[in-house]
């Protein structure tokens, strides 16, 4: 038995207005499987993004984060802060360079090279 990565889940109190902006940010398509408390951006290349709503967005430090990479990290980034994401920090390891970024809800996901 192996398991599948289905859907990565965020929690938020507008379930629908953020998965409409993942949609746009990945060229997705918003499938609401449990409107408006559970929807899910289907994207065919990997899992689901998946927001359910809670009545409070969980407190403190983001224990997981997605990491998404690009052949333009500069173009990326500069689309995504057009979008309504905000750009939180910039790190590296030796010549690995990443971006972090958060969503209009204040989750942080990171943009990287691709490869």
């Amino acid at each position: 038995m192996a398991l599948k990565t289905e859907n990565i889940t965020f929690d938020t109190t507008d379930p629908e207005k953020l998965a409409d902006w993942w949609a746009r940010a990945l060229d997705g398509q918003v499938n609401p499987v449990a409107p408006p408390f559970f929807i899910v951006v289907s994207r065919p290349e990997g899992p689901g993004l998946a927001f359910q709503k809670v009545d409070d967005p969980t407190p403190g430090k983001v224990r997981v984060h997605v990491d998404f990479s690009t052949a333009d990290v500069e173009a990326e980034v500069k689309r995504l802060v057009e979008l309504g994401a905000t750009e939180t920090g910039r790190h590296n390891f030796g010549d690995f360079a990443w971006v972090v970024l958060a969503d209009p809800d204040g989750n942080a996901f990171c943009v990287a090279p691709a490869g």
